[in-house]
């Protein structure tokens, strides 16, 4: 009987709460970030980063809070390539069941630019920074930001000092989405064949969407030899985004034959992370995204819909289950109990603890007065608008009545809590939503502007809830606010007062280095 060879292991490295979170308007609350976290943990992700310690005390007490509650998942935070980074994330990280420090510096001519460092005195720093990481933790991880603009001789360089200074793994990072991935796979083997001590340690990759190429380039640099793919939920990163999780696990999975590595990774957890990544985030999933798109599995053409009724292998190169999408979308109404609620809920991916049930069925009850029929969608919806809920938020909407139409003004009248106290007022606008932002901006005054309106409708019908998103800045820090129902003007509203409420915290969180959230902290 012959035996079956194991498969090497790829091992899944998730930055959705650092990378991902450096999207503008993307900023998480500790809350958020902690849930995140378990259910990255749950799904088998193996190292998480958490966070990047030294940036404000908020980003130190997440990671610090993750790492004590982590039960699976190696904990990682990152560090610029200085003690005072490394000591600040080895104290955050410390506590996990699995600590990593990820430290970091720019090796590119143009990022060698940066701390004004010649390639000698950057050769010492990384020597000097790597072996006092590592004389706090076993396991380090270190990146040469914009390797893939850098010279190959000097990458040797590099990445041969940081090994022999005792990191574990050495991560190439595509930091502005540059390379294709011919070149991304031949710099692996490269490395893997010119530096001493290569086969001693695991090699990474890390890449960016400017090019639309990331998963395929983290996928040709694992051909040729990496063993960690960094990535996050639905690509959630800066600019044009990250490797996506879902993409290289699948892509793996579904083509074994010509990708013949494993992962640990739960699959069948995607669609929910995916709903409550987009959720907190801010960011909606573009319905023709890949994997978790609203139309991923969808249908129209009639020669699709007849091969997939025939056979679902015709049109369907996965099956919806194995990512966790439900098969079936059964409408629910006014009738449905709790218990019914509860179950669907728990299909869909959502465990709720009583008090959080009790608030959506109360909401689920509103709902289904108002609409024919809530299905899959408007319940998820449901749930996100209850997550962004806060009745301890600074500024809460009360009660708000619009006049619209095609003759005279178009008026608001909102009431609207701030600090627990109720103001009211009225106020004109072009048109019922411009008019209610500008009650809020009476009754709230902020520097603000809005960068980003944007509504959707989450079932087909006039009776569709609406889900809207409103992304704002002020002084250079962005929010992102979403909120569902079906009055779009009542959306817009509860949407544009959570992305002030959002902005509020972030103001009250205090960043000791003025360049962490810039340049210097980008990979």
């Amino acid at each position: 009987m012959t035996q079956k060879t194991a498969q090497p292991r790829v091992l899944i490295f998730d930055t959705t709460l650092r990378d991902g979170e450096q999207s503008p308007g993307a900023t998480m609350t500790h809350d958020e970030k902690l849930e995140i976290a378990g259910l990255l943990d749950e799904m088998g992700v193996d190292i998480i980063e958490a966070g990047f310690p030294i940036a404000s005390e908020g980003d130190f007490a997440a990671v610090s809070e993750i790492a004590k509650r982590s039960r699976n998942s190696t904990i990682c935070g990152l560090a610029r390539a200085n003690f005072k980074d490394i000591d600040r994330c080895w104290e955050a990280v410390k506590h996990a069941r699995s600590p990593r420090i990820h430290t970091f510096i720019g090796t590119s001519p143009l990022h060698r630019a940066i701390p004004n460092l010649d390639m000698d005195q950057m050769a010492e720093r990384i020597h000097d920074t790597v072996t006092h990481a590592r004389n706090l933790c076993d396991n380090v991880q270190w990146s040469p930001m914009d390797a893939t603009r850098t010279e190959h001789d000097y990458l040797c360089r590099t990445v041969e000092i940081a090994i022999k200074a005792g990191a574990t793994t050495i991560n190439i990072p595509d930091t502005v989405g540059y390379t294709y991935p011919f070149e991304s796979a031949k710099l692996i083997a490269m490395l893997l064949e010119r530096v001493p001590g290569a086969d001693k340690v695991i090699f990474a990759t890390h890449c960016h969407n400017d090019l639309g190429m990331a998963t395929a380039n983290a996928l040709a640099a694992v051909e040729a030899g990496a063993r960690q793919i960094e990535c996050t939920i639905n690509g959630l990163g800066e600019r044009a985004g990250n490797t996506a999780l879902e993409e290289v696990v699948m892509a793996m999975r579904v083509r074994n034959d010509i990708l013949p590595y494993q992962t640990g990774i739960d699959t069948s957890k995607i669609m929910n992370l995916s709903r409550r990544v987009s959720s907190v985030s801010g960011f909606a999933v573009q319905f023709n995204k890949a994997i978790v798109g609203k139309n991923a599995f969808l249908h129209e053409s009639g020669i699709h819909q007849d091969g997939v009724l025939k056979n679902v292998q015709t049109f369907e190169i996965m099956r919806p289950e194995d990512i966790g999408l439900t098969a079936t979308n059964i409408a629910m109404g006014k009738h449905s109990g709790r218990a019914a609620l509860r179950s669907k809920l728990k299909e869909l991916g959502f465990e709720l603890a009583d008090n959080q049930l009790n608030d959506v069925f109360v909401r689920f009850k509103a709902l289904a007065d108002r609409k024919k029929e809530v299905y899959d969608e408007d319940l998820i919806a449901l749930v996100a608008d209850e997550a962004t809920s806060d009745d301890n938020d600074h500024l809460q909407v009360k009660r708000l009545r619009v006049v619209c139409g095609t003759e005279g003004p178009r008026e608001a009248e909102l009431t609207l809590g701030i600090g627990g106290v109720d103001f009211s007022t009225d106020a004109t606008g072009d048109g019922p939503v411009d008019a209610a932002f500008n009650a809020v901006n009476m009754l709230y005054a902020h520097h603000a502007t809005l960068q980003l309106y944007q509504v959707h409708a989450v079932t087909e019908g006039t009776d569709a809830q609406a889900t809207v998103s409103v992304r704002l800045e002020e002084d250079g820090r962005i929010a992102t606010g979403t909120s569902a129902d079906t009055d779009t003007v009542v959306a817009s509203v509860k949407a544009y007062v959570h992305a002030l409420n959002r902005l509020i915290q972030r103001r009250m969180k205090s960043a000791p280095d003025s360049d962490v959230k810039t340049v210097s902290y980008k990979q």
